[in-house]
């Protein structure tokens, strides 16, 4: 990299930039690790040297924060797929059901945005769809920060709700259902053709709960990729080029990801221990009425703690599925 003529071409000069950011993402933190243990170790000496009760509470602290250290620096280990250390696109669906799943769809999307906040991600809202009682139809979330995608493509898939309805006057037990996709979020250097004849777009009027909040222009932006059918939007900015934006980011992030899953399909489908994560599987059951418990059907790992993980506390479920799961798929 230091030499002259190493920008000259500047496709592979990216790409040998990112292998070294991504060599540096696993070298520096476990040399981190190294040292604390070395830290560690000496502390243990002294104290055996001459025991004192202060150093011995200080060395158990030191020991806990390594062993904490440890466990996350092994869990990052089993993020080994050529997309895993991008930022992540989370779309949210609410599935048939009306109110009830929508509302349902907007409350794991506050779990999904608690949990990235505590990771210390960023998090911006791509799309929204709201419901017209409460909730809303379907959102788009954009996750940044190192190895978002690898944390959160265990999440896709549908997840159940079983709980009485606050919106039932006969406060009858309901089922609602909603959908999770997880794409990442590709870098400019990846080139994925998309073709201006491939395009339909469509502008309208953004949609809300009301009020002077409610976009008067046609600002909205809606893009159908003619030979794919995926279709894409934004509402979320006031300018209608933004929007356009926005939306051709997440047609070329989705893009992208049918590439991917077209060449892990057959390792995919011959793999018994890799459960299908498609639009129609249920991989989680959270359950607050009768009794309260969430189920990850894949993993078997159950939390009685609905609350918990309602605020963001996935990461068993997610080290679980990667540890069951293994060697991620490469491409």
């Amino acid at each position: 990299m230091a030499e002259p003529s190493f920008w000259n071409d500047q496709e592979r000069a990216q790409v040998v930039v990112q292998q070294v950011k991504t060599y540096k993402q696993w070298v520096e933190p476990f040399d981190t690790l190294v040292r604390g243990v070395n830290d560690a170790r000496e502390l243990v000496e002294l104290v055996a040297l001459e025991p004192d009760a202060t150093m011995e509470a200080e060395l158990a602290r030191d020991a806990e924060s390594v062993r904490e250290r440890i466990a996350a620096y092994e869990l990052r280990s089993l993020l080994r797929g050529p997309d895993d250390f991008r930022a992540a696109q989370l779309e949210i669906s609410a599935g048939a059901g009306g109110t009830e799943a929508q509302d349902w769809a907007e409350m794991l999307m506050r779990m999904y945005v608690r949990w990235a906040e505590r990771k210390g991600y960023g998090i911006e809202e791509l799309d929204r769809s709201d419901g017209e009682e409460a909730g809303i139809k379907g959102t788009v979330l954009e996750i940044t920060g190192e190895y978002a995608y690898g944390f959160l493509r265990p999440e896709a898939g549908v997840h159940r709700l079983v709980r009485i309805s606050p919106f039932d006057s006969q406060a009858r037990r309901h089922t609602s259902f909603a959908s999770v996709f997880v794409y990442p979020v590709v870098n400019e250097e990846i080139n994925i053709e998309i073709r201006d004849e491939d395009l339909r777009i469509d502008v309208y009027r953004a949609s809300g709960a009301g009020g002077q909040h409610v976009n008067k222009t046609s600002s909205a932006v809606r893009i159908t990729h003619l030979p794919s059918g995926v279709v894409t939007a934004s509402q979320a900015e006031r300018s209608q080029f933004k929007n356009k934006a926005t939306a051709m980011k997440q047609l070329k992030n989705r893009l992208y990801q049918i590439e991917a899953d077209k060449q892990i399909a057959a390792k995919a489908a011959l793999d018994a221990n890799k459960m299908d994560v498609s639009f129609g599987s249920q991989i989680r059951s959270y359950v607050f009425q009768p009794y309260t418990m969430v189920n990850d059907h894949r993993t078997e790992l159950k939390i009685a703690d609905v609350a918990k993980v309602m605020d963001g506390g996935i990461d068993p479920f997610i080290e679980a599925y990667l540890k069951m799961a293994g060697e991620p798929p490469s491409k």
